[in-house]
């Protein structure tokens, strides 16, 4: 089987899909890989590394995605690309299916089955190929950086002769899988670190990092059979608000990471929040790619609000693109184990197999994931 890795297109995306180290393992079990020159080029990867693990190089983008049997990247394919796919092959990428109806429409039509990597289950078997959780994590750890970096203050305390430095406060909205690591990084930074989400699962791991989780009574809530925080009604948001409202307002640095699989992202820090704030107090809106959670928020850019600085960049994962791309790499490789058949040299994708079910989005000319086909209808 030819595996076909081209260069990411998406405007200032950095990853790879496909590590040399991770190439030398499936060219080991048989395949063939054949690779756009220059694709880890942001990722601090030569195309020297991939000669040496045994990938072919060629720099005809068009003719290593229509040559391929399976396609890996990073971003979901353009119009045209999906036009290049030859029909019965496997594309494996992000899709954002549940925001991209004409692109999995046409990746239906063009007989590709398509794996969504959005979609793999949270399921303990499914783990190492939880691409979100990978890049999530990657992600969580960016914020406080970033954080670090625009704030006046530095983050630990100081015992100094000129004085005692206070450490910084950080308060970290959202606690899945970039809040705990967002979390984690501030107290390596020696941050005082208070953190909330809607989920009271989630208390105890905050506390097991050595922070304080913010106990706001918002009533009955829960979180999906996938892990991800449920919906809240209109009153439950206002309670939350309220609730954060003044541990926000004492804080040098907000974190949000409030997201909502599939649908946009809540809307909890508001204008008159942010003017609450100390002049010099930095929030960094980790959802600003789905709508953003903080009001004012703009993508890709650092705007100030009443003297607060908002960082609302996007692509977080991509700013530490080595480790991003090894760990993508990684997920894309356990996938592609878990359902390689050895003796007869293919992929076998069992619709009755629980990741598969959930994880195709389109096959044979049909969406068959029966949540993406049923949207809008």
């Amino acid at each position: 089987m030819r595996i076909g890795v081209p260069k990411e297109t998406w405007p200032g995306e950095l990853r790879t899909a496909l590590v040399p180290a991770n190439a030398k393992k499936l060219i080991r079990a048989g395949f063939e890989i054949v690779a756009e020159s220059g694709l880890g080029q942001g990722a601090g990867f030569s195309d020297h590394d991939y000669t040496e693990a045994g990938v072919k190089l060629q720099s005809n983008h068009q003719s290593v995605v229509a040559d391929a049997d399976l396609v890996l990247r990073v971003r979901k394919p353009s119009a045209s690309e999906v036009g290049w796919l030859r029909r019965g092959a496997i594309q494996v990428s992000f899709l954002d299916p549940f925001n991209e109806r004409a692109l999995v429409d046409a990746l239906a039509e063009q007989g590709v089955t398509a794996i969504s990597m959005e979609m793999i289950p949270r399921s303990t078997r499914a783990q190492k190929m939880d691409a979100l959780s990978s890049q999530d994590n990657l992600a969580g750890y960016v914020t406080v950086i970033q954080a670090a970096y625009h704030s006046i203050k530095a983050f630990p305390m100081m015992m100094t002769p000129s004085g005692t430095i206070r450490p910084c406060r950080v308060f970290v909205i959202g606690v899945g899988v970039a809040g705990l690591q967002a979390i984690a990084t501030a107290k390596r930074l020696g941050a005082r670190v208070e953190a909330f989400d809607t989920r009271p699962v989630t208390a105890e791991q905050v506390r097991s990092l050595g922070a304080k989780f913010v106990e706001i009574d918002l009533g009955e809530v829960g979180q999906t059979e996938q892990g991800y925080a449920k919906a809240l009604t209109e009153e439950q948001i206002a309670l939350q608000k309220e609730g954060q409202k003044k541990v926000i307002a004492e804080s040098d640095v907000v974190i949000t990471t409030a997201k909502l699989f599939g649908r946009p992202a809540p809307r909890i820090v508001s204008r008159d929040m942010l003017e609450a704030m100390q002049p010099g107090s930095v929030v960094v809106d980790m959802a600003v790619e789905t709508g953003g959670n903080v009001e004012g928020a703009v993508l890709d850019q650092v705007t100030e609000i009443g003297g607060v600085k908002v960082i609302g960049q996007g692509n977080l994962p991509s700013q530490v693109s080595r480790n991003a791309s090894e760990m993508y790499s990684n997920n894309l490789v356990n996938l592609i184990e878990e359902f390689w058949d050895v003796d007869n040299k293919q992929m076998v994708l069992d619709p009755e197999d629980e990741i598969i079910r959930l994880a195709v989005i389109t096959r044979a000319g049909e969406i068959v994931n029966e949540t993406i086909r049923n949207l809008n209808t």
